[in-house]
C-alpha cells in the first residue's frame, strides 16, 4: 500500500438516494486504500443503514478531523454531522433534510479542501427537488462549488479511459448553443481548457476543437459556423500559443483522441461530448470540474430514486471517481 496517498473528502450525497449505498460498496475495494485515503462526510446513522443494505462487514470509524482517519480496507472513517433523522428517511423520496444534509456534506467538504486537510472532493449525487425543499439556493454541486469556494465560472472536462472532453456550452437547446459559438468564446475556452490541463499535470497539451456541422462545413458547404466563428476562434488561441486544431469533423475526433492523437477535445455543445463519452463506458465516465482552487471529480450520474435501498445500484462510476481524484490529486496546481 501507498505511504504517501492523498486524503479524498467524499460527500455522502442525498440520503434518500444512492449515494450512502455506492459510497459503501466503492469502499469495500482494496485498490480504493491502495491509491488513496478516503475520508465520507455524512451521516453515520445513514452510513451504517447503507451497511446493511448491501449486506458488508465494514466498521464506522467516526473521526472529527481527516488527520484522525484509519485509511484501512475494513473501516469507513467517517466525518459525522449527524444531521439526518434515520427514523424519518425514506429511500427515494424527495426531503427537506435530506436537501439540506446534502448541502452541509458539501459544506464541509469544501471547508477541508480549503484549508488544505484533504487534497480533492469526490462527490455523490444530489437531488434538485430535495435541495429546493431544503431552501438551498443551488441547483447542483457546480452551483455550491462555485459559491463556496469563491471561483468563477468553473469549466467542466469529462474523462474515461484516457479520453478527456470539454464543453463549450452545457445546458442550452441547440439553437441558443450554436447563437453563442462566437470566435471570442472559442478562443476564451482554448486558453481555459490549455489551463485546467496544465494545473492536472498534462504536460506538451495538444487540443482538438470539434466540428459542428457534417465534414466541419466542408467549407461553408453545409453551413458557415466553422469558418466564420470556430475557425477564427481556434486561429486566436494559436496566437496565444495554445497547441490546437480544427474544427476537426465531430464523426473522427473523438476516436483519435481516444487513441491519443490529442490530449483533449472541445466540444461544442452538450450532447456531443455526452454521447462520445458514454458510448465508451457509461459507467466509467467522471466529470472533473476546473477552475476551483482545489480538485473535485464526480459519479455522471444522478440520485436513482427509484432504486435506491435496494442494493442494485453499480458503484463503478463511484470507484472511478475516487481512483480519478486520486491520480490527480498530487499533480494538481491551485
Amino acid at each position: 500500500m501507498k505511504t504517501d496517498r492523498s486524503i479524498i473528502a467524499i460527500p455522502m450525497g442525498d440520503a434518500a438516494g444512492i449515494g450512502p449505498e455506492i459510497t459503501i460498496k466503492a469502499l469495500e475495494k482494496k485498490e480504493i486504500y491502495d491509491v488513496c485515503k478516503p475520508v465520507v462526510i455524512g451521516d453515520a446513522a445513514v452510513l451504517k443503514k447503507a451497511i446493511a443494505v448491501v449486506g458488508t462487514n465494514l466498521k464506522i470509524h467516526e473521526i472529527h478531523s481527516p488527520a484522525e482517519g484509519k485509511y484501512e480496507l475494513g473501516f469507513v472513517d467517517v466525518i459525522n454531522l449527524n444531521n439526518i433523522d434515520v427514523d424519518q428517511l425514506q429511500y427515494g423520496q424527495v426531503s427537506a433534510q435530506c436537501g439540506r444534509g446534502a448541502y452541509e456534506y458539501i459544506q464541509k467538504a469544501v471547508e477541508f479542501a480549503m484549508n488544505g486537510e484533504v487534497k480533492a472532493l469526490a462527490t455523490t449525487p444530489i437531488n434538485k427537488e430535495s435541495l429546493k425543499a431544503a431552501g438551498v439556493p443551488y441547483i447542483g454541486h457546480t452551483e455550491m462549488l462555485e459559491a463556496l469556494s469563491g471561483a468563477h465560472d468553473p469549466l467542466t472536462m469529462f474523462e474515461v479511459n484516457g479520453l478527456r472532453i470539454f464543453f463549450l456550452t452545457r445546458h442550452l437547446s441547440l439553437k441558443d448553443a450554436i447563437a453563442t459559438m462566437k470566435k471570442e468564446r472559442v478562443h476564451d475556452y482554448l486558453i481555459r481548457c490549455d489551463q485546467a490541463l496544465q494545473r492536472l499535470g498534462v504536460r506538451n497539451r495538444r487540443l482538438a476543437v470539434a466540428g459542428l456541422n457534417p465534414h466541419s462545413g466542408e467549407g461553408g458547404l453545409f453551413g458557415w459556423e466553422e469558418v466564420e466563428e470556430i475557425k477564427p476562434g481556434i486561429e486566436a488561441a494559436v496566437k496565444d500559443g495554445i497547441s490546437a486544431v480544427g474544427p476537426v469533423p465531430a464523426d473522427s475526433v473523438f476516436f483519435q483522441a481516444l487513441n491519443g492523437k490529442y490530449d483533449a477535445v472541445l466540444s461544442l455543445y452538450h450532447d456531443q461530448g455526452h454521447i462520445a463519452a458514454k458510448m465508451t463506458d457509461f459507467h466509467r465516465t467522471i466529470s472533473i470540474t476546473n477552475g476551483l482552487p482545489f480538485l473535485r471529480t464526480s459519479v455522471d450520474h444522478g440520485t436513482a430514486f427509484d432504486i435506491a435501498g435496494k442494493n442494485i445500484a453499480e458503484s463503478t462510476s463511484m470507484e472511478e471517481c475516487i481512483k480519478v481524484a486520486a491520480q490527480y490529486a498530487p499533480k494538481f496546481h491551485s
